[in-house]
């Protein structure tokens, strides 16, 4: 994987990395950019200062705090930021981006579980957005390991989780729905095992995309 980031054939890719609370996304984005070093890692919600700003809005406080409809323009405008701030200029610079978490997370949050509001999140996106990875991984996990593991982590950045073990069972159930409507661009991967088996299979996957492109 080191040789394919230094002859250049991961330059360009947009890699997102998606699923429930506590699935072990954000352990995974750090090994993947171990194996890239000049990849650009970065996070939804926030990955700039504007966006980093919305995301103490939508990410603490109580679970009542907004609207669903609410949640969506937020989300949707920490991610026009986080496009034009930090996404666009990396890839326009060749590199590879890593990102935790992007418009997936609002078609499945937002748009699936917090009421019909599915076609609202897709019509946003593509008014405001307009693109999407060339790779999504998606780490489907067992949501009750997966939330106790999320509100250990005591981050204060808790609100969904706090909406209980119900919530992310419908969350893995749309992640999983998801996957299977667009299976170019989304790989399954089984989060239940270890975490360096878990990116070693990842590594893989980037690889043949990479040969790929």
């Amino acid at each position: 994987m080191a040789d394919h980031a230094h002859d250049g054939t991961l330059q360009g890719l947009f890699i997102s990395f998606e699923g429930i609370d506590g699935s072990g996304k954000s352990t995974q984005t750090k090994l993947l950019q171990d194996r890239i070093p000049d990849a650009i890692l970065t996070r939804e919600p926030g990955g700039s200062a504007g966006a980093e700003e919305i995301r103490a809005l939508l990410l603490t406080g109580d679970t009542e705090r907004w609207s669903a409809e609410t949640e969506i323009l937020l989300f949707t405008a920490a991610r026009r930021d986080h496009l034009e701030k930090t996404i666009q200029p990396a890839l326009a610079a060749g590199k590879t981006v890593i990102c935790d978490r992007f418009a997936d997370s609002t078609r499945v949050y937002q748009g699936a579980t917090r009421g019909d509001l599915r076609g609202t999140v897709d019509t946003l996106h593509n008014v405001m957005i307009g693109r999407e990875p060339d790779l999504t991984f998606i780490i489907d996990m067992d949501p009750s390991i997966a939330l106790a593991r999320g509100l250990a982590r005591g981050s204060g950045e808790d609100r969904f989780e706090d909406m209980g073990l119900a919530f992310q069972e419908t969350l893995r159930h749309g992640f999983l729905a998801l996957a299977k409507a667009h299976p170019k661009r989304c790989v399954l991967i089984d989060g239940n095992r270890d975490p360096v088996a878990v990116a070693a299979e990842i590594a893989v996957h980037v690889a043949d995309r990479a040969t790929a492109n």
